[in-house]
């Protein structure tokens, strides 16, 4: 049980505690591991270096662990061994600059690895010094020489380097500390050489000093380079020439040679030792030849420069006129301006003009006339003497087309009081083309078009509608012609913007009844077509609008009632968008008359019935009264003015009544006041006279002559009144 929990506390803190191994038997804990550069990090060249590598292990009883060190430089694995002991040693010895770089050791206990030690970075410094040696002090010129260069006691990755008199010639990458080059010579002359090396440490490298100084001296080889020319003086083009280059002195050798003859770029010809050339004289050729000799890297080389007389110089070709238009006849000369006159006259040159289906007619020595030119041709000349030929450049000839008679236009509109731009263009013409405007045929402006995007635009002012009809442009681009076409005069349309508008109603304002066709009459002056429009004042959306090619116009309001009264008015504008207004117009609609008719019938009827209808009334209750009641009449006292008194009894009371003074002069007693008991009381009575026959009423009259003047109606009306 006990040794249980002893395995089981071990693996527990094996499992947290990195670098304790443990095994069923036995136990052992890594504690450290490093790495040391002895004697030193930083040494000199040939100093006695070790790395010591130590491993710390504690293990719980005493047995022999298995130790394997391994040592790295820069990542690479220098080093391996295993061990018991707790420390190795690896000496570098006499130490070299190649020895410089990262070192790191690890370890593996019992074939399980641990943690790597802590990487030490080792620095040499020092080379030792290079040595050069060649085969041979003394050279012929081209012979090879071999030169070896070495850094005694140096290791490593290595480039070495070969100078000759400071200036670097050669270089080689090697891994051993020597390298071997082979050098050639081509001039004679004495030369120094060194060299030198540098040593790759990743990553930078480390360059050593300059080797000692070897002197090689080249001898020159006994051969010569021969240039033969004939002749070498006084050349003109047409000679021939007869040329010789040879090489003198040549023994046998192993390298290959070469003999070249050269003009200038021109390789004219090759050969080993001996080469010929002829050709004849020009002088547009090199005048340097050059005869080259070349065995491996020796060259040598012979020159001579001649000079070439030109028999006669390269034509030239022009053309007369110098402004040539389609259809006409124009010269062509072909001339050499200079030639030689010791070896050449002039009758023997002779000139020929290319393309000969050209239809041409040579007037005299090199003077050719070519016939109705209609279109761009390219025209040279060749000038030949002495089997000589020379070409003229190509000179293009394009004929000009004249221009066409202009056409004279408005650009958009012409608007009276406002600027008016007038275009002037031809349809075809060779540019530059001049336009010129007149106005009644006096000078304007006069525009110069030298590009084919380009538009003669001319600017004036228009006063008056006529204006525009005295305007005519003229096209140039001829000038040897007088007469230069003109254009037809100016046919244009002058926009002519209103200046005023009026509106007429029909019928007049003042005569407008309901369900009459109302016309409201716009008229305007300026340019037709005039855009019309009515307005209703209180209402910003016009009523109606139209474009009239005439000067006036019209809307039509159908059946007029009263929302149509108000006041009007109409806007008036053509192409110039200037808008004239009208005065307002008021318009009342007035009823019909049979309206006024029937609505005064009516009221007249209805006043009628009112009054018969009150009448009636007046004399149904009169009536009831008369047939419930007795009237008594009593006399009175007879009065000098004849009045009657009429004395209306009921039951034993009498109640007098005011006395009304008719027309007549009588006097009427009628009830103009009455206690309201009583009335109510005679209503009663009234309405109860067939039922109570027992009541007595007496009417007493007296009687009056009658005024023949009145009539009973005039009562009657009195009393309705």
């Amino acid at each position: 049980m006990g040794l249980l929990i002893l395995l089981t506390s071990t693996l527990l803190y094996s499992y947290f505690h990195p670098g304790r191994v443990v095994d069923a038997q036995r136990l052992f804990i890594l504690k450290d591991i490093t790495l040391t550069i002895e004697p030193s990090k930083d040494v000199k060249r040939g100093t006695n270096v070790s790395l010591r590598c130590k491993a710390t292990v504690s293990q719980s009883e005493t047995w022999e662990l298995r130790r394997e060190y391994t040592v790295y430089k820069d990542n690479n694995l220098i080093y391996n061994k295993t061990s018991i002991s707790e420390e190795i040693l690896y000496p570098l010895g006499e130490a070299r600059v190649a020895n410089s770089g990262k070192y790191r050791c690890e370890i593996n206990i019992d074939d399980k690895p641990q943690r790597p030690s802590e990487t030490q970075k080792l620095t040499v410094t020092g080379l030792s010094k290079p040595q050069l040696r060649l085969n041979k002090g003394v050279v012929k010129e081209g012979e090879e020489i071999t030169a070896t260069c070495i850094a005694p006691g140096e290791m490593g990755s290595f480039f070495f380097y070969i100078y000759e008199d400071s200036n670097e010639i050669k270089e080689k990458q090697v891994s051993s500390n020597q390298a071997e080059f082979k050098l050639r010579f081509s001039s004679v002359n004495r030369r120094r050489i060194h060299c030198t090396y540098t040593v790759l440490i990743t990553p930078y490298s480390v360059k050593s000093e300059e080797s000692n100084n070897v002197t090689v001296s080249v001898k020159e080889l006994p051969i010569t380079i021969d240039l033969d020319i004939d002749p070498v003086t006084r050349v003109y083009e047409g000679d021939q020439l007869n040329i010789l280059c040879k090489v003198n002195g040549l023994q046998h050798s192993d390298e290959s040679v070469r003999l070249l003859l050269i003009q200038g770029i021109q390789i004219l010809s090759s050969g080993l030792t001996n080469v010929s050339h002829s050709m004849v004289a020009q002088a547009n050729y090199a005048e340097e030849f050059e005869c080259k000799f070349e065995m491996g890297n020796v060259v040598k080389t012979a020159t001579k420069t001649i000079s070439v007389i030109e028999l006669f110089s390269a034509p030239t070709l022009t053309v007369s006129p110098d402004e040539v238009f389609q259809r006409d006849d124009v010269t062509l000369t072909c001339k050499s301006e200079s030639y030689a006159s010791e070896r050449l006259s002039e009758d023997e040159l002779t000139y020929t003009l290319d393309p000969p289906q050209t239809p041409q007619t040579p007037s005299r020595k090199g003077v050719f006339s070519v016939k109705s030119l209609r279109i761009e041709t390219n025209y040279t000349c060749v000038a030949e003497a002495m089997r000589i030929k020379k070409r003229s450049k190509t000179l293009t000839v394009r004929p000009k087309i004249f221009v066409s008679t202009p056409k004279i236009s408005v650009v958009g509109r012409a608007i009276l009081g406002q600027p008016v731009k007038i275009l002037c263009q031809s349809d075809i013409g060779s540019l530059p083309i001049n336009y010129t405007l007149f106005k009644d045929f006096v000078e304007v402006s006069t525009i110069s078009i030298n590009r084919s995007s380009q538009q003669a635009h001319f600017e004036v002012n228009i006063t008056s509608p006529e204006d525009i009809k005295q305007y005519i442009c003229e096209a140039s681009n001829n000038h040897r012609h007088n007469k230069q076409p003109l254009s037809e005069k100016l046919n244009a349309i002058v926009i002519v913007p209103p200046s005023y508008a009026e509106l007429m109603a029909v019928p007049d304002e003042s005569g407008i009844y309901e369900g009459d066709d109302l016309y409201l009459l716009c008229r305007a002056d300026g340019t037709p077509p005039v855009t019309f429009k009515w307005y209703h004042v209180g209402n910003n959306l016009p009523l109606y609008t139209n474009t009239s090619n005439d000067y006036s116009s019209s809307y039509q309001v159908p059946s007029v009632s009263k929302e149509h009264n108000g006041r009007y008015y109409c806007e008036a504008f053509n192409h110039v968008n200037k808008v004239v207004r009208s005065e307002e117009v008021t318009i009342e609609v007035q009823m019909v008359l049979w309206k006024k008719a029937l609505i005064g019938g009516f009221c007249l009827l209805a006043v009628s019935v009112l009054v018969v209808v009150c009448v009636l009334c007046f004399r149904s209750k009169r009536g009831k009264r008369d047939g419930a009641a007795e009237l008594s009449v009593k006399p009175s006292s007879p009065k000098s003015d004849d009045t009657l008194t009429v004395t209306l009894t009921h039951d034993t009371e009498v109640y007098n009544a005011d006395k009304v003074v008719m027309d007549s002069g009588a006097a009427v007693s009628v009830w103009t006041k009455r206690p309201p008991e009583e009335d109510v009381a005679i209503d009663e009575e009234s309405s109860m006279v067939t039922k109570e026959p027992d009541v007595e009423y007496t009417e007493v009259v007296h009687p009056r002559p009658v005024d023949p003047a009145r009539g009973p109606a005039d009562y009657h009306d009195y009393v309705s009144n």
